[in-house]
């Protein structure tokens, strides 16, 4: 099987260069709805009460052209719902796995949806916000469409194989998906729909806190929700439990919408409302009720026959209530199942719990308690050691404290001895030098009245001269 995805694949890659990829446009919170893809809803107008932050709009698109719609949860890393009409059967699925780049990175220049091997690193943050096809390997989960590939003709189921319209699923659970929701859909809500073009479905998931690889959440439970506005309206919902692959329980729509978010309206004005048709809502889950039970519903495009209806609604009705007695005896029965189960699981752990809780808290005190000998017995030599010390250094401050004041008790009259000692000396020996100084002060007293009277008589001579070059006449012989 693994060669035959392989080359379809390869196969389809080389087909989108002629005809290009799967298209799917991020709608931005300022659009209306989901833009182009508003026609798969009843009038136009979406489901109310997705408002969270990390609830993204997708129109998802192929050559061009609106296939369905998508609201996928970046928080949760799986579609919430998908919407899409029922067009016909393909004869063959050809896999191939797309992603949505502008989840990741809005401001990528990739305006359509891109098979992961082709991206390379042309995408930021790419997985951060969205699934990637690496996540699901060895996981033990599938790539479960919401929107079944099996319910679209070739051009519209190509368009189904985006990540962004994919949950992970068991392989049994994926594959009663598929094949409940297809005769559900072939079987009993297109023959009662007049108008094939007015049946509008929607296929979602409830998220749950279990996740593949701490990225994908698991979902809690599948359901879908049909609308069929056409002049007999009716509406109708079912869920199936992800921990029943079997079940395929039907309710009202506004039963559905108590399991969802709070303020949730999966359809305009309820599909009617009131105005409902009974008949054919009855007949609706008499269908859904045979396909539960196993059985195909031959229906055809005209009604059955009054009489072979009479039968299959007799026959309904008398199976009815032991397939429901039936049904409650097994789920008693695999509850008593899982209480015993459960019963003995916490008898156990609380044993278990009790007894290694009590083993831990006695090696916790042994470990204690040779903790604190150890850390004793350590420290006595340490603390005798440092004893030791201080008394060492104790007895060499005494010493020091002795030394020092018996020093400072002589070193008072030795100093006074040692100046009256040294005072005759001082003044003895400074009289030789008090001599040299007045000796030297005289000769110099005398030297400073010999050089001035030198310079006035200097100063006299050179200004005699200056007269006498003055007065004297010219002729005169320079003496």
């Amino acid at each position: 099987r693994e060669c035959t995805m392989k080359t379809s694949i390869i196969f389809l890659l080389c087909l989108s260069v002629f005809t290009g990829f799967s298209q799917g446009r991020v709608v931005r919170e300022d659009e209306n709805g989901f833009a182009e893809c508003n026609l798969f809803f009843p009038g136009q107008v979406p489901p109310e009460g997705f408002t969270e932050p990390f609830h993204v709009k997708i129109c998802q698109q192929y050559n061009k052209e609106p296939r369905f719609a998508t609201l996928y949860s970046t928080k949760d890393k799986i579609p919430l719902y998908s919407a899409f009409k029922f067009t016909k059967p393909a004869q063959s699925e050809e896999e191939n796995w797309l992603v949505e780049p502008q989840i990741d990175d809005p401001e990528n220049d990739l305006q359509e949806m891109v098979h992961e091997a082709d991206i390379g690193g042309t995408v930021a943050n790419l997985g951060a916000n969205q699934a990637l096809t690496s996540d699901y390997v060895g996981s033990g989960y599938e790539r479960g469409l919401l929107n079944p590939s099996l319910l679209n003709e070739e051009d519209f189921q190509v368009a189904t194989y985006t990540l962004t319209n994919a949950v992970p699923l068991s392989p049994a659970l994926s594959k009663s998906w598929h094949r409940d929701i297809g005769k559900v859909v072939e079987q009993a809500l297109i023959p009662h729909c007049s108008k094939r073009d007015h049946l509008y479905l929607l296929a979602g998931a409830i998220p749950s806190s279990v996740q593949v690889k701490g990225k994908m959440s698991v979902p809690e439970s599948l359901w879908l929700a049909a609308c069929c506005d056409a002049p007999e309206g009716w509406s109708l919902g079912l869920v199936k439990e992800i921990n029943d692959e079997n079940s395929l329980a039907d309710l009202t729509v506004r039963e559905l919408e108590k399991q969802l978010l709070p303020g949730v309206h999966l359809f305009k004005g309820n599909c009617g409302g009131d105005k409902q048709s009974q008949e054919k809502r009855e007949a609706i889950l008499q269908a859904v009720s045979q396909i539960r039970s196993g059985e195909d519903v031959g229906t055809s495009d005209n009604h059955e026959t009054k009489d072979s209806g009479w039968v299959r609604r007799l026959a309904g009705i008398i199976a009815t209530p032991f397939i429901k007695l039936l049904e409650l005896l097994i789920y008693i029965f695999v509850e008593l199942v899982k209480f015993v189960f459960y019963f003995l699981w916490l008898v156990v752990k609380r044993v278990v719990g009790t007894v290694l809780d009590g083993v831990y808290s006695l090696w916790n005190g042994v470990v204690s308690y040779l903790k604190a000998i150890s850390m004793v017995l350590i420290s006595i030599p340490y603390d005798v050691g440092r004893v030791i010390v201080n008394i060492f250094l104790g007895f060499l401050q005494i010493v020091q404290d002795v030394v020092s004041l018996t020093y400072r008790i002589l070193s008072i009259p030795m100093g006074f001895l040692l100046h009256l000692a040294a005072f005759p000396y001082h003044s003895i020996c400074a009289i030789p030098s008090v001599l040299k100084d007045m000796a030297t002060g005289i000769g110099g007293t005398f030297s400073l009245v010999l050089d001035a009277t030198a310079a006035v008589l200097h100063a006299f001579y050179y200004l005699a001269g200056h007269i006498v070059k003055r007065f004297v006449p010219k002729g005169s012989s320079d003496d």
